[in-house]
């Protein structure tokens, strides 16, 4: 049987068999409003390859302001971790794409790493992405995700050092998570030469599927990284879409070439 962390790798090379790049929807837990979340999942998940549903946090460092200000509004209604694994659990039917949770390390230790990996493996998730959690210092969260077989994604940058960043791809799951820019998500990113080179570069030397992310917001751009990422992230724009209270996932629909 296929442990959690698989299913997102499959996703993701499921979408490259159908001859396009994966699409990964984010959103944020609780935002708008808790009433409408699974709704929004729901929505999401019907037209993403992979849902990654960001952790509200007080200090997003990672994350522009379309997401801080998701985030605050989440807080302010009343999120907790508790809360999101709750009505992750009791969702029916379960979203057929796989979950991750995106979240900044202090909420996941505040919640214990002792309970969070079963909890989050019934609650349907399938694997973290923790942005301010260094490689060197990740082997107690690795070892206690490991127990219920969920994926701890790595993150790569422009600037990090190849040697850096083939040890990073061959210690992710699920996926690499290659980010476009230096900087935080939302910018708009015109995909020059040296971001399709980069992203080239790590693919590469990447035994797992390898999603850009930060800045991608348009069907062009995801176009444009046909062939030289096996998906896209796509974050601010969608957050920007349930904020407006439009269709999550014609929106995405309309993203794919």
């Amino acid at each position: 049987m296929d442990a959690p962390r698989d299913t997102i790798s499959a996703a993701v090379r499921a979408a490259g068999r159908a001859n396009r790049p994966a699409v990964v929807g984010f959103m944020t837990a609780g935002f708008p409003d808790r009433t409408g979340f699974a709704a929004s999942l729901a929505a999401i998940a019907s037209a993403a390859d992979v849902v990654e549903i960001g952790v509200p946090f007080t200090d997003p460092m990672a994350d522009g302001v379309t997401i801080q200000r998701s985030s605050q509004v989440a807080l302010a209604g009343g999120f907790t971790l508790d809360w999101l694994l709750g009505a992750l659990g009791r969702m029916q039917p379960r979203p057929a794409a796989p979950l991750l949770l995106m979240s900044y390390l202090n909420p996941l230790l505040a919640y214990g790493l002792d309970r969070l990996p079963t909890a989050a493996a019934a609650a349907g998730v399938a694997g973290f992405i923790i942005p301010d959690l260094p490689f060197e210092e990740s082997a107690d969260v690795r070892a206690a995700l490991d127990h219920e077989g969920l994926a701890l994604v790595q993150m790569v940058t422009p600037v990090t050092p190849p040697a850096r960043a083939k040890m990073l791809c061959e210690a992710s799951q699920g996926f690499v998570y290659a980010v476009t820019m230096t900087g935080t998500t939302g910018k708009s990113v015109a995909v020059p030469e040296e971001v399709l080179a980069y992203m080239d570069r790590v693919r590469a030397m990447s035994p797992v599927p390898v999603c850009a992310g930060f800045g991608i917001r348009s069907r062009e751009q995801v176009e444009r990284m046909r062939g030289h990422v096996d998906g896209v992230v796509v974050g601010s724009a969608l957050v920007e879409v349930l904020e407006r209270r439009e269709d999550p996932a014609a929106f995405l629909r309309s993203l794919r070439p």
